[in-house]
């Protein structure tokens, strides 16, 4: 097994006192996890100091795991600084594609009810002060209703983002590299395990599941597939760029 490199060695340990210290004083998490940007409980730090918080043990135990199992890999052969960059592009891109996708359910929402007669001001007062009009659920369906509040007040936590962007890479550069996954006893490629994993876990038992089955996670399914389409992007670039950034080597 790979040792640990030194930019994941203090990721890990930036994301374990983030952890801890959140645990000791919880009204942390109002000023470090990610809110929606028009909720006043937003700051312009949250995109990056989100990166870091994290909502349990298991969540935080499982995305260290693969930090150390992937990123390791990656900085050995890309070095500190690389590695560093991607990791972040792809936490700020799980950042932006979850805020977008969110601001489309807020907007869709919040036009139904500006066209039923309600004012933008009078709305977002009641959802600051933790109140909601009953006859909101009236008028919008029920996933419309939960897509309305769950972007509004919903935060988003974690470094899975850049951690889906990690897979992404590693498949990229070692597709027939062999994983395993608990449960399943026999090696599957990483071109093959990444994608079906991604494609089962957040398409169908993440947002199709939502949908379909009322299912409700918590988990912001969303901002894994922006860190894996923004390491899909970046490797795609890089990889196309290789014979010009290295024919002066």
């Amino acid at each position: 097994m790979m040792n640990i490199t030194p930019v994941v060695k203090q990721l890990l340990i930036i994301n374990i006192i983030f952890f801890i210290g959140t645990q000791l004083v919880p009204v942390s998490y109002e000023y470090l996890a990610l809110f929606f940007p028009e909720n006043p409980g937003f700051k312009v730090w949250q995109p990056i100091t989100h990166m870091f918080m994290h909502g349990g043990f298991s969540h935080i135990a499982f995305n260290m795991f693969a930090l150390y199992s992937f990123g390791s890999t990656l900085e050995h052969f890309w070095g500190g600084r690389k590695f560093l960059f991607f990791y972040i592009s792809c936490g700020l891109g799980a950042a932006l594609v979850n805020f977008a996708v969110n601001y489309y359910f807020y907007q869709d929402s919040l036009n139904i009810l500006l066209e039923n007669g309600y004012h933008k001001a009078d709305i977002l007062n009641l959802l600051n002060s933790g109140k909601i009009d009953t006859r909101w659920q009236e008028i919008l369906t029920a996933s419309e209703f939960k897509h309305f509040m769950n972007a509004y007040l919903g935060t988003v936590v974690g470094a899975s983002g850049a951690i889906y962007g990690l897979l992404v890479a590693f498949t990229f550069m070692f597709p027939n590299a062999e994983l395993g996954i608990l449960f399943i006893p026999i090696p599957i490629k990483a071109k093959y395990f990444v994608p079906i994993y991604m494609l089962l876990f957040d398409g169908f038992f993440g947002i199709f599941g939502s949908s379909l089955m009322g299912i409700d996670s918590g988990i912001a399914h969303y901002a894994h597939i922006g860190g894996a389409f923004f390491g899909f992007m970046i490797m795609w670039y890089w990889k196309k760029n290789q014979f010009n950034n290295n024919r002066w080597n």
